[in-house]
């Protein structure tokens, strides 16, 4: 599926793989996400909504009155490939998307170094504000 225009990943299915790193490039997590294209706007962004637990499993996890969670990814579709078939699992426990029409990865480093005092990590001050450069990554990965 060739994406022409923002509108045409209206109402999608999407497996989206999120790689952290801080601001000397090393890897801090990775995440896998999934859900579907809401809305599209060229300044705010796409919006979808994540899938949550299947429903056979809301019950255990007593969460069946909570709307899905909304994620904004930046509105540049460079790294959406076409999915390929099949079930894949989320990073969310019991989450899982079948047959998804996009996969997106996206690579996102922390602007600032966190400070160390005698090599170690000091949280970032109360009030002091973290930014993220989101990199979309362009190469189609390889599933499998």
């Amino acid at each position: 599926m060739t994406i022409k225009t923002l509108n045409d990943t209206l109402h999608k299915k999407c497996l989206i793989g999120l790689t952290y790193f801080d601001a000397n490039g090393v890897q801090l997590k990775q995440t896998l996400l999934a859900g579907t294209v809401t809305s599209v706007d060229r300044e705010m962004g796409i919006k979808l909504n994540l899938l949550a637990l299947s429903p056979e499993n809301i019950s255990k996890k007593k969460s069946s009155n909570k709307k899905a969670a909304e994620f904004t990814l930046p509105a540049n579709t460079s790294c959406w490939f076409t999915a390929p078939r099949g079930d894949f699992h989320t990073s969310i426990e019991n989450v899982k998307i079948t047959d998804p029409d996009y996969l997106i990865t996206w690579d996102i480093y922390q602007t600032k170094a966190q400070k160390t005092v005698d090599g170690i990590k000091d949280n970032i001050k109360d009030g002091e504000q973290q930014w993220w450069q989101w990199r979309p990554r362009t190469q189609q990965p390889q599933v499998g």
